[in-house]
């Protein structure tokens, strides 16, 4: 990147907006969090880190993580009363460049880019590098992205895997499905793998135990089951990991990824002790004829406290990069002469 030019970043959920410049030694700097409902727009919060960090007439490139469909002009939040043209935000900020990505992009794009210590690995395995890489994160939902290395960079393979049809492998878990087709037309991963989906599978094994369906926040499950005060709370965490990692094996098979399979997220970072001990990496593995492919493929759960801020700057630092090279390629044909 020229020194004449700026790269700010941002992870935009749908609670809090981080806000970070780039430094000269490519590192992320200057975190700024913001509380999305004390905003009128995007505009206003960009507006005020850019003043505040005297980037005013600045020649700044902009990398923003969104949660929420990024492939039109006009952006409409999901879980926010915001929205706003790309082009129309570019012009009134005066930005030189503005790239906008999907939130497990950009998650995504951090991957390459951990360190030992920004993830754990669960179980066996050895990544194999420039190989497919395929990442879920449990949390509010279930995101799901594949990462896939064209030459020397790398192409997120984003979609809404989270919403794939829960498959039931064993009796319990079928009994699992029968209690929430009662609730849903047709029930999806999601609705198992993420902080309601702790909630209803703690209702379903309480319903088959009791005969009804026992309500309680899925903060209070994890810490009663992490506590281990509560059976039936140790066995909802407990079929909760099972079930991410067949979910997981899944993603595996279906792409081939050698490059490792990671689990991001907000939940499961929380107990990671638990989660190693638990049976995740067995259903991970357990794949019929097809075990022995699943086994050399090493699971990771994602530590780093940033990663959207992290992919933000992966992405647009490889976006700026495939940029420049495309212009001089440009310049040069249209110099040459025959």
């Amino acid at each position: 990147m020229p020194q004449s030019e700026i790269n700010i970043i941002a992870d935009i959920g749908g609670t809090n907006m981080r806000v970070a410049q780039i430094d000269a030694q490519g590192n992320i700097a200057n975190i700024t969090i913001y509380a999305c409902a004390e905003h009128d727009s995007l505009a206003v919060v960009l507006t005020d880190f850019i003043t505040r960090q005297h980037l005013v007439g600045k020649k700044i490139n902009a990398c923003l993580a969104i949660a929420c469909p990024v492939d039109k002009d006009l952006i409409v939040m999901t879980n926010l009363p915001w929205q706003f043209s790309q082009t129309q935000l570019k012009s009134q900020l005066q930005l030189n460049e503005l790239v906008l990505i999907n939130d497990f992009t950009a998650i995504a794009h951090a991957i390459p880019h951990l360190g030992a210590d920004q993830k754990v690995q669960i179980g066996v395995g050895d990544v194999i590098a420039n190989k497919p890489i395929s990442i879920c994160g449990a949390g509010t939902g279930l995101g799901v992205a594949n990462l896939i290395p064209l030459g020397s960079i790398w192409h997120s393979l984003s979609g809404e895997g989270g919403h794939v049809d829960f498959a039931p492998v064993d009796k319990q878990e079928i009994a699992i499905l029968q209690f929430l087709s009662k609730k849903y037309d047709r029930v999806s991963c999601e609705q198992l793998l993420s902080g309601l989906g702790i909630e209803q599978i703690y209702q379903a094994l309480s319903y088959a135990k009791h005969g009804e369906a026992t309500v309680l926040p899925a903060k209070e499950i994890a810490e009663k089951a992490l506590s281990g005060g509560c059976p039936l709370c140790v066995e909802t965490l407990a079929q909760f990991c099972r079930i991410l990692g067949s979910f997981a094996g899944n993603l595996a098979l279906t792409l081939g990824s050698y490059g490792g399979v990671y689990i991001a997220g907000g939940i499961v970072p929380r107990f990671i002790e638990f989660f190693a001990s638990s049976e995740f990496r067995k259903r991970f593995e357990a794949k019929g004829r097809l075990s022995s492919f699943n086994q050399p493929i090493p699971t990771f759960v994602v530590t780093e406290e940033q990663p959207g801020l992290l992919g933000a700057s992966a992405y647009l630092d490889q976006y700026m990069s495939e940029k420049s090279k495309a212009n001089h390629i440009n310049q040069t044909t249209n110099t040459t002469r025959y």
